[in-house]
């Protein structure tokens, strides 16, 4: 079951990153990482952490690009 609630919580990152500003896609990362720590194990909430930390470096890196 933890499997399938990481799966959704990386799924959620994912669409956040495609679809929102910047300023929405961090409360969004925030949020779910503030609920998952509360149901994931210690090493899937971590997987989860380097998860969204990478899709934020990604997103950082676009804009600038962009800019």
């Amino acid at each position: 079951m933890s499997e399938l609630i990481l799966k959704a919580c990386k799924e959620l990152i994912d669409d956040a990153k495609l679809s929102s500003t910047d300023l929405v896609f961090k409360e969004v990362c925030l949020n779910v990482l503030a609920r998952a720590r509360n149901v994931l194990s210690d090493a899937q909430f971590k997987q989860l952490l380097t998860y969204a930390e990478e899709r934020l470096e990604e997103r950082i890196a676009l804009e600038i690009k962009l800019n």
